[in-house]
């Protein structure tokens, strides 16, 4: 039997053909080393807000943007999410959050650039422009560790109620150097800052705290209470609401006390998130809580809204980068792949699609850095652009938010298949767009806010009218739909029923007014013919026939081939290596 089976087995192996069934075609590159400021809207609106000083750092940091490094940061602090360590080996409670070392990386790039606070010891105008437009850039890599770097920008003013602490923590909280770790904030060289309004019986009724605040012999306070939605909790301090003898106030809270020891801040547990998924938000609570009375007793709305404005406008800048990043995406794959013969950048229907994404992406990028402008001028004492500030920062913050996810959700169709996996970064792009909707005011929170402040600040919307009648004459199309809406301001802004349809409307007129000032005829033209006159449909890919959409495809910059349209901005790439 045996020798049988022997005499059937061959003397020399078969050899096997090479295999040719996994040979890749027909497959993008990946979108790495390119300059993701490489944007015409962005750099124009840049040097027109008063930062064009900003032209050359801002183009350094698109270019460290586009490494595969960068893009390897955002995946891997998206992978590996913060784990909570409640107590050490020994049984001490320690309330610390571990990152990955790709979340450190990310933050150190955007402290040292001056995302953080750095704008409010910069003298130069346009500052706050210079660190919009570089939200706008480094938002294209990844967006959760934006929530620290938005807060310690926006705790300066709210701080400033406090004129002892803003001396004692400004300077580290406008420092360009990222020191992490729970220690003594006044032994470090930089800090960051949160806010906690929000408890679980109220939300967005803060009013509705029960977080006690008891005055101590020694000048400070005692909080006991609890906070639902905390983000950010490795922060140094933060900004923390809770009922006073006086009344709902605002509070100073570090998490380490100037003698080194902890202070109580008890972690109970991280959130599980749709996304935002490499930043930790947690629920705090506060038991013998040190903290220091920031403004008056009773005061503390008023104090911590100038928090929440600043936080607004990063909302709008967050929601605005996302919506760059996903058309560069959706960009470059049309580019690079065939579809029935034919290149699918080639296919007018998907033309219509990227192009009508572009203009969506550019009326954002337009309207956010103009409402940045407003920031930085009414911080040098400018009372019109205060009060246009105050409404358009509202406006903003609506509507760009709510647009967000459907350009997150059409841009990744785009890609098809290829855009549902993980690997292209669109899925972790698709579950961060509805964030800024959210946060800072949700939709009808923010809209009803627009309502109040046309009610009670007359100035604002003056000084919006201002801005948007600059453009008269420009495009019938925009003269008639703001005529309408002005006329009707009067009896529909006491309406809190119609609030969303007036806010929805006073933005499309502002974003239309910008973009026939400022844009190419051939954005301006797609833009008051599909969404200020309505020729157009619901969904993306529905602009009308005739609009130039080669027009509107060329102001995409290309990995392959980056260009500006600024004549008098132009400036070479430099292909030089970057790093840390």
């Amino acid at each position: 039997m045996s020798s049988s089976i022997e005499a059937q087995r061959p003397t020399v192996a078969p050899r096997s053909s090479p295999t040719r069934t996994h040979e890749v075609t027909n497959q993008p590159p990946p979108l790495v080393g390119h300059d993701a400021s490489a944007d015409p809207a962005l750099l124009a609106a840049l040097v027109r807000e008063g930062a064009g000083w900003h032209l050359d750092a801002l183009r350094r940091l698109g270019r460290l943007a586009g490494t595969e490094q960068a893009r390897r940061w955002a995946e891997e602090a998206d992978r590996f999410p913060p784990e909570l360590r409640t107590h050490d080996r020994y049984g001490n409670r320690v309330d610390e959050v571990d990152f990955h070392p790709s979340w450190h990386a990310l933050l150190e790039v955007a402290v040292r650039e001056g995302l953080t606070g750095a704008p409010w010891a910069d003298p130069r105008p346009g500052a706050h422009v210079a660190r919009a437009a570089n939200i706008l850039v480094w938002g294209t890599v990844e967006q959760g560790h934006l929530c620290p770097v938005s807060m310690t920008y926006a705790v300066v003013p709210a701080l400033r109620a406090a004129p002892d602490l803003a001396a004692r923590y400004e300077p580290l909280l406008t420092s360009r150097v990222y020191d992490p770790g729970l220690r003594p904030p006044e032994g470090k060289a930089g800090l960051l800052a949160g806010m906690g309004m929000t408890e679980k019986q109220g939300g967005s009724d803060v009013r509705a705290n029960t977080t006690t605040a008891t005055p101590a012999a020694d000048g400070t306070y005692r909080l006991r209470g609890h906070k639902w939605f905390t983000s950010a909790p490795m922060n140094d301090a933060f900004l923390v609401l809770a009922q006073a003898p006086g009344g709902l106030s605002c509070f100073w809270v570090p998490r380490v006390l100037p003698d080194g020891s902890r202070n109580t801040f008890r972690i109970q547990r991280l959130k599980d998130k749709l996304g935002n998924r490499s930043n930790a938000s947690s629920e705090p609570e506060f038991d013998d809580t040190v903290a220091w009375l920031v403004g008056a007793e009773g005061r503390g709305v008023r104090v911590i809204i100038e928090m929440v404005a600043m936080t607004r406008l990063d909302a709008g800048l967050g929601s605005a980068a996302g919506m760059r990043a996903a058309v560069m995406a959706a960009a470059h794959h049309v580019r690079h792949r065939r579809a029935f013969g034919t290149w699918l950048i080639d296919a007018p229907l998907m033309r219509n699609v990227v192009a009508d994404l572009a203009l969506e992406s550019e009326a954002a990028t337009t309207m956010v850095l103009r409402v940045a402008g407003a920031v930085d001028r009414a911080a040098r004492g400018d009372r019109g652009e205060q009060a246009f500030k105050r409404l358009a920062t509202a406006v903003a913050k609506y509507w760009i938010c709510k647009r967000a996810p459907g350009v997150a959700a059409e841009a990744l169709e785009c890609l098809g298949g290829n855009g549902y996996v993980e690997e292209s970064g669109m899925p972790r792009l698709y579950r961060e767009a509805p964030l800024n909707g959210i946060w800072e005011g949700a939709g009808n929170v923010n809209a009803l806010d627009v309502l109040r402040a046309l009610d009670r600040e007359p100035d604002g919307l003056d000084a919006l009218s201002v801005q948007i009648e600059a453009a008269r004459g420009a495009d019938a199309r925009l003269d008639r739909a703001w005529d309408r809406l002005r006329a009707e301001l009067p009896r529909v802004a006491a309406d809190p029923f119609v609030a969303r349809r007036v806010v929805e409307r006073l933005a499309l007129v502002m974003q239309g007014s910008l973009l026939v000032r400022y844009a190419p005829p051939a954005v301006a033209d797609a833009f008051c013919a599909s969404r200020v006159a309505g020729d157009g449909g619901l969904a993306f890919g529905t602009l009308p026939s005739g609009v130039d959409i080669a027009g509107i495809l060329d102001r995409i910059a290309s990995v392959d081939s980056v260009t500006d349209s600024i004549s008098d901005t132009c400036h070479e790439r430099d292909d030089g290596r970057i790093s840390l």
